[in-house]
């Protein structure tokens, strides 16, 4: 008995000194400003649900942290070189390609299934029906024919030969054994109906890492250990995401001990970091790493008011970003002037930059009509006001200073800002994803490298209720130039000629401004000094599907 209470005594003081080995620590508590308003992989396109299926999911293809092409659930990646891919004429005139993957054969779903290629086919059916309402709608529908080889292997016909050929990111796999049966009952309603909203914490529905244990909507989500997953088995017993939506309210909890390690990705903003640095520099380490984040204005296009180009340019004219960038951010998020971020290897240097212009942003909008103006706002020829809806996140704090700024500095030119704030999980799930912003919503858009943005910009990537609210162009914006541009851009497989093509989107988008460039984001990741292994990415391919990597070291060496 003695024995025993010494061994209990020396066990609570080495707790209290942190010197039990990293292993003693069994739960990672997360803290993210965002709940996801689907955990369905393939059902729309939110950020707070990627960095949570990372580690409960894996995809096919992801770029790594080097901004690489790897294989992730492949055995290889195919190249034209390994015969892997092969370019085939499938009607006259008319080239595609064949690719081929090979399934790691030691991956199971949670409840031990194996994954396997029936789950390849089952997911190729729902992204193929009009009525899923899949985000990624347009590869699927590029995918003329699927071969399947054996349990493990597979090959898409694609219609079209493209430089990202090797590249399926975007295909999910979802479990045919447990989600067939809800799809085949009613297509129209499997976004709603799918286990992933009904059923969350079916161990089959996951095959990473980790799996969803529990969910408290809007709070938290609690992830175990995977008792199936066959590869590196992960530190933390459990991973808690506690969702604190208020970023002020996030720091609070850091210092706290609430929560180890807010995320970086989505997390503190980026004047919170700089200033935490100098107060905490001691307990923490701060990363900052500038990527592929683009915080920009969508625009409603079917609002009259901003249909007429002069109005967007005139609008671009009267924010000052400049001076955002060097007062919130201290200089550290570099003012954007398309999608295109000058981190890639396509930027164009020679698209049409819009400085601070108050005067060239009034005489357009005199020239759009707006020239009457009665009590400080603008008025058309039929007494129309000049009033334009504002919409964004509600809680991040730098987004909100962001729309004052906006609103105060678009009123001196005579135009009548309304701000707007929601929930994101409502922001994302229904007002962008349906088109249901009046005007504008300010958000953030990644991307991989080198991607096309044909998503957010081509005409048949505009969400309506006919095809589910699948794509990304919540603008509704439609050019026949840019969708030729896009198409071309996709299937050069030449960089140099591709890069031409690039600058060419580049020219048309800062012209026609279907969006509002703010700043490319740098992201601040907060790191407790004890935890390591965590890799920024700085792209789409976020750093928690290397989540495996990650550790405690009670020391923090």
């Amino acid at each position: 008995m003695i024995v025993r209470r010494l061994v209990a005594l020396l066990l609570a003081a080495a707790v209290s000194a942190g010197t039990l080995p990293a292993s003693a620590k069994d739960e990672l508590v997360i803290g993210m400003t965002q709940y996801p308003s689907s955990f369905n992989p393939n059902i729309g396109s939110m950020l707070a649900k990627t960095l949570v299926e990372n580690m409960t999911s894996r995809p096919i293809t992801a770029y790594d942290p080097d901004w690489k092409l790897v294989c992730l659930l492949c055995t290889e990646l195919p190249t034209l070189e390994n015969g892997r891919a092969v370019i085939e004429e499938y009607a006259a005139g008319k080239r595609g390609i064949a690719v081929t993957y090979t399934l790691r054969p030691d991956i199971k779903w949670g409840d031990g299934t194996p994954v396997t290629t029936r789950d390849v086919a089952f997911t190729m059916e729902v992204g193929k029906h009009p009525q899923s309402g899949v985000a990624a709608a347009e590869g699927y529908r590029r995918i003329r024919k699927l071969d399947i080889r054996d349990d493990h292997t597979f090959t898409f016909h694609v219609d079209r030969v493209t430089f990202e050929y090797a590249s399926v990111g975007d295909f999910r796999l979802l479990p045919a054994h447990i989600e067939r049966p809800v799809f085949e009952a009613s297509p129209a309603e499997y976004r709603n109906k799918s286990k992933y909203e009904t059923d969350t914490t079916n161990a089959a529905l996951w095959f990473g890492p980790y799996r969803i244990a529990r969910t408290v909507p809007g709070a938290s989500i609690e992830l175990e250990r995977n008792p199936a997953w066959p590869g590196k088995a992960p530190q933390f017993k459990r991973i808690v995401f506690r969702i604190v939506e208020n970023t002020a309210a996030l720091e609070a909890n850091l210092l706290s001990g609430s929560v180890d390690y807010v995320i970086g990705e989505l997390g503190l903003s980026l004047d919170q970091a700089l200033a935490f640095e100098k107060r905490h520099k001691d307990r923490f380490d701060v990363v900052y790493k500038p990527g592929l984040v683009y915080e920009h204005i969508d625009v409603n296009l079917d609002n009259s008011l901003l249909a007429d180009r002069r109005v967007r340019q005139a609008l671009l004219h009267g924010i000052n970003r400049e001076a955002i960038s060097q007062r919130l951010f201290d200089g550290k998020q570099p003012v954007a002037h398309s999608s295109i971020n000058p981190l890639d290897p396509m930027y164009s240097p020679g698209a049409r930059h819009y400085a601070y212009d108050a005067a060239a942003a009034r005489k357009l909008l005199d020239e759009a009509g707006y020239s009457d103006i009665r009590g400080g706002i603008r008025h058309n020829a039929k007494g129309e006001r000049l009033t334009i809806e504002l919409a964004t996140t509600a809680g991040n704090r730098i987004r909100e200073q962001v729309q004052q700024v906006l609103q105060s500095q678009w009123k001196q030119l005579g135009i009548d800002v309304r701000l707007k704030v929601e929930p994101p999980r409502v922001f994302f799930g229904e007002t962008v994803r349906k088109r249901r912003y009046g005007g504008l919503a300010m958000y953030a858009w990644v991307s991989a490298p080198q991607s096309v943005p044909r998503t957010t910009l081509h005409s048949e990537e505009i969400p309506d209720e006919s095809n589910g609210w699948s794509g990304q162009n919540s603008g509704g914006y439609r050019n026949p130039d840019m969708d030729r541009v896009l198409d071309a851009a996709e299937i050069e497989l030449d960089a140099g000629k591709r890069k031409a093509l690039f600058a060419e989107i580049q020219r048309i988008y800062t012209e026609d401004l279907p969006a509002l460039p703010l700043y490319f984001r740098t992201d601040a990741f907060v790191f407790p000094k004890q935890l390591k292994g965590v890799r920024p990415t700085g792209h789409l391919n976020a750093s928690t599907l290397w989540v495996e990597e990650w550790r405690w070291e009670a020391d923090g060496r």
